[in-house]
């Protein structure tokens, strides 16, 4: 038998290294796949590269067709490597917003991470941009989190005027509960 629960019923175990006890997590966003670009044009370039010689030497295809297929899967090889790299640190670059505060994981490299964190009662002003026709055709664009210290701009998040809009409810209710102890 399955028990049904809703939204604010649900026990999230866990999510993240530094989670506090009382700490709900509300949602997690990562920056939009165009941001991994760079990584598409590495997988490419090589590999197109790496078959060049197919088309320059077509008259020697018959008697090399081995080499010129090893030189096209090593083209391959270190454009899927090149990717990996890029796609490692996208996918473990992640926003995890609480029902107390915002973290921001950086991956930095293979090994290495930055971790930013803004408590939502110190954010004073949340805002989105979406950059011209890509922005609107691919769902993309850019938050800025305002506070006295400072802003933190997240480029490149899908559907950015979703995470906005999850971004005020979630400030929203962090100052009317503090409204109400008050």
């Amino acid at each position: 038998m399955t028990k049904h629960t809703t939204k604010k019923e649900k026990n999230y175990e866990t999510v993240f290294d530094g989670q506090r006890p009382n700490e709900e997590v509300l949602f997690i966003f990562r920056r939009h796949i165009i941001s991994m670009r760079k990584g598409f044009y590495l997988l490419v370039i090589p590999f197109v590269l790496s078959s060049l010689p197919t088309l320059i030497f077509q008259n020697n295809i018959q008697d090399n067709v081995g080499l010129f297929m090893a030189i096209a899967f090593s083209g391959l090889g270190l454009g899927l490597l090149l990717f990996s790299y890029h796609y490692i640190l996208w996918y473990f670059t992640v926003y995890v917003v609480t029902n107390q505060r915002i973290r921001q994981i950086t991956q930095k490299g293979f090994f290495g991470k930055d971790v930013i964190e803004l408590q939502l009662s110190k954010i004073q002003n949340i805002s989105y941009n979406i950059p011209g026709l890509s922005g609107e055709m691919f769902k993309f664009g850019t938050i800025v989190i305002q506070t006295i210290v400072g802003d933190l701009i997240i480029n490149n998040v899908e559907h950015p005027e979703k995470i906005y809009n999850k971004l005020q409810d979630a400030v929203n209710d962090v100052i009317q509960d503090k409204e109400q102890i008050d």
